[in-house]
């Protein structure tokens, strides 16, 4: 092995909450306080870090936290165009490259959001009983690309991610039989996942299929407790070369493998619902990434042990266990009702710290986080013998992933 393969040694994170929950602490302090900790959790200082890099457009800007946290020097400084949370594990990707090549010794890769304290696409904040500015329109260029680039659906009410993602599960579910009662099943094992992480929003909320299935439906087939939490945190972990990570605090976890990228023509994908071929409208338009990845880490599915799987909606979840070669193109329903994901007795168990549906939305990056604690044995649900995990970022946008190995 090189002794510059990149590998995890350290994670951090501020405490999560609810929406608006948060305090008076402002999100860009919030990644001051997880970059700190994720760099004194791996034995190292600030004097040792030279790269910082984000992703989904931080607020935080690389070079203004590098003043604030005192670095003798950035080296690198980078965030990654993949759109929202699909940007997480890419984010860890490209700061395991600045690593391998010397671009950067020790880089922190870091997301803060505070939904609470700025504007959430898709939550209203216009007043329809205002009057009309008479003045004729201008042309000018949206602060979002991804906010033009759905223009053409939102006369049809696709205003929120919810919905958006609500489609292709529908379709999965008229193609193959998909139930409720087999999403709800996810839900409530995350769930149950969270009831041991003291970390976890929703930890002390135990939930039943019951539960599910009583609560209300925000956009068919996505009831409330398919969606993600709405969350204000931050977290972090560091990169850095095999060579360093030796002497260091804690037990270093390989990166043995990142792809990032889309299909031909997929744009935003499903939430602009613009050129998805057919074949991949019913997916989380992952699988050719899924087999770039498996064919560079030298693993497959079955070499598993554990499953960090983003889940800004359930069925998005069922959608990438398809697209990842878990299970066929069909059976994600059937998986996941088999119990394959719980975290005693499941082939998979999956989202072990609770995932974004109950411990916090934090663009999945907080997903790593538990992969990197699950291969040091500091998962509160851990699985025995873990050494190999899978971290995805979104599905049904363009994407990323990772494969963690123990050491």
């Amino acid at each position: 092995m090189s002794a510059r393969k990149a590998h995890i040694v350290g994670v951090g994170e501020s405490a999560y909450a609810r929406w608006g929950r948060i305090g008076d602490v402002t999100e860009h302090a919030l990644a001051c306080q997880s970059i700190l900790r994720a760099v004194e959790d791996a034995g190292l200082s600030m004097d040792d870090v030279d790269g910082l890099a984000s992703f989904a457009e931080d607020r935080n800007e690389a070079v203004f936290l590098a003043a604030e946290l005192g670095l003798p020097r950035l080296r690198f400084g980078n965030m990654v165009w993949t759109p929202g949370g699909g940007g997480g594990c890419a984010a860890v990707s490209n700061a395991a490259m600045a690593v391998e090549t010397g671009q950067a010794e020790v880089v922190v890769v870091y997301r803060s959001l505070c939904q609470g304290q700025f504007f959430r696409f898709g939550t209203g904040g216009i007043d329809a009983s205002a009057p009309v500015d008479p003045a004729p329109p201008t042309v000018s260029q949206t602060d979002s690309m991804m906010i033009s680039s759905v223009g053409t659906v939102m006369p049809y009410g696709l205003l929120m991610a919810a919905a958006a993602y609500a489609l292709p599960t529908r379709r999965h579910m008229h193609l193959y039989g998909t139930t409720n009662e087999q999403l709800g099943s996810i839900a409530v094992t995350f769930r149950e996942h969270a009831s041991r992480n003291p970390r976890a929003v929703m930890g002390d909320r135990p939930m039943t299929i019951d539960d599910y299935l009583a609560s209300p439906m925000i956009a068919d087939p996505h009831r409330l407790f398919d969606c993600c939490l709405e969350s204000d945190g931050a977290c972090a972990v560091v990169v850095t070369t095999a060579e360093r990570a030796r002497d260091l605090a804690k037990r270093p976890v390989e990166i043995l493998a990142s792809e990032q990228g889309a299909p031909k023509g997929y744009a935003f994908g499903h939430f602009t619902n613009a050129n998805i071929p057919d074949d991949l409208y019913a997916t989380g338009g992952t699988e050719e990434m899924a087999n770039r990845l498996w064919a560079k880490a030298g693993v497959g599915p079955a070499d598993v042990d554990v499953a960090q799987i983003y889940d800004h909606f359930s069925g998005c979840v069922l959608l990438q266990l398809e697209d990842f070669g878990f299970c066929k193109r069909g059976e994600g329903g059937p998986f996941i009702e088999s119990g394959a994901l719980a975290w005693k007795g499941g082939s998979l168990p999956t989202n072990t710290h609770g995932g974004s549906l109950s411990e916090a939305y934090i663009h999945g990056l907080n997903h790593v986080v538990e992969g990197v604690r699950s291969l040091r044995d500091e998962s509160t649900s851990p699985v025995d013998g873990a050494e190999v995990c899978l971290v995805t970022s979104a599905a049904c946008v363009p994407s990323s992933a990772l494969v963690l190995g123990r050491k």
